[in-house]
């Protein structure tokens, strides 16, 4: 096995796939990344943790076709040791593998292709195409809200539900819930929904580009994601998502419209007196005004006045402020449109002009 390519081609899909490569394996195959080099085909570069796989097909110059694995961050950390725009010949011999630019050079340990795991049939049996900004948005609006190492299990990734042509994301961690949903062209008409796990969508998230497309394949335990020369292939979490239309709100009778920026700035002010731990700050409503108040354990205490178009009841509802900035912040509009129906129900977040983002913060006691 022996191929050469410039510094900057080989730099490339290393960095793409390293983010799945743990520093931490119970597999010692697991902190090697697959190298198959193919006449003709060029460089596949592949990485998993058994969770999340990665592949970058790249094109480099293959004098001799093979496959093996080498320590992954090793051979990322050579090629940015190297100076810009150095050759690279890369060379396999016996159990060794050499790695030379110029005057330097490196022999790495490998082990055997044949130990790597790898995903190669998901039995897809739903398909989707959209721009890769689409699905950006998709993630963006609604990824922070996943829970993190919840007992829930199935609240640790995003759901993705596909309906009609209807593509839709949705993240709760039990406390606040994000929905986004677009309208795609063309699309399977057979309803589907899958839970993609956190490590799976944080690392598409850091993935996709603002141009081009997208092929997403859904099959029985897997989803993978096909991003020009990238393709990502996530386990999928085997769980009952929660009902979210039930958690969403019905529209009040009496919306409060906000300057976005000037809400946000506000509460961001008032979360640095708030409760270190529950971050829980007091929601006054009252006729042209919103009073927000954050107390501690410290005995201090903090309260802005916002000016808002409000004419319903005044009632006082307890929210973490945290959750309520994340929302203001995910929107893009002026002006935000929040609906309260009573002081023990949850508040809806959205923009007042398009409804395909939904953002629900559920209240607290205070």
């Amino acid at each position: 096995m022996k191929f050469s390519a410039p510094r900057e081609t080989l730099l490339e899909p290393l960095q793409a796939v390293i983010g799945v490569v743990e520093r931490r394996q119970t597999m010692p195959v697991l902190a090697n990344i697959l190298l198959v080099a193919k006449e003709g085909a060029g460089l596949a570069v592949t990485a998993t943790d058994l969770e999340v796989e990665l592949v970058a097909s790249v094109d480099v110059t293959v004098d001799t076709g093979g496959e093996i694995t080498v320590p992954g961050r090793k051979l990322l950390d050579i090629c940015r040791a190297l100076p810009d725009g150095a050759s690279v010949v890369f060379t396999l011999s016996g159990d060794k593998v050499t790695v030379r630019s110029g005057r330097s050079r490196f022999t790495l340990s490998t082990l055997p292709a044949e130990e790597f795991p790898t995903v190669e049939d998901i039995n897809a049996q739903q398909q989707v195409v959209l721009p890769q900004a689409q699905l950006r948005r998709l993630i963006e609006k609604t990824q922070f809200s996943m829970a993190n190492q919840d007992v829930r299990y199935y609240l640790n990734g995003m759901l993705l539900e596909i309906a009609g042509p209807i593509v839709r994301s949705v993240a709760t961690d039990g406390h606040r819930l994000a929905l986004c949903e677009l309208t795609v062209a063309e699309a399977d008409s057979t309803p589907q929904q899958v839970i993609l796990p956190r490590k799976g969508v944080l690392e598409l998230q850091r993935l996709i580009r603002e141009d081009g497309e997208c092929t997403l394949e859904i099959g029985t335990n897997h989803l993978r994601v096909a991003l020009g020369g990238i393709r990502l292939t996530s386990k999928l979490i085997d769980g009952r998502f929660p009902d979210y239309d039930r958690v969403i709100p019905k529209q009040s009778e009496a919306p409060m419209l906000a300057d976005r920026v000037l809400l946000a700035d506000g509460l961001n002010r008032i979360r640095i007196l708030a409760n270190e731990k529950y971050k829980g700050v007091r929601v006054e409503l009252k006729a042209g005004s919103v009073v927000v108040q954050a107390h501690n354990p410290e005995q201090e205490e903090a309260e802005e006045e916002i000016e808002v178009q409000y004419e319903g009841p005044e009632m006082q509802i307890g929210f973490n402020v945290e959750y309520l900035i994340a929302a203001l912040r995910a929107l893009d509009a002026e002006s935000v449109r929040l609906e309260f129906r009573d002081s023990a129900s949850s508040c809806l977040i959205q923009d007042p002009e398009r409804r395909d983002c939904k953002y629900v913060v559920m209240p607290m006691r205070l």
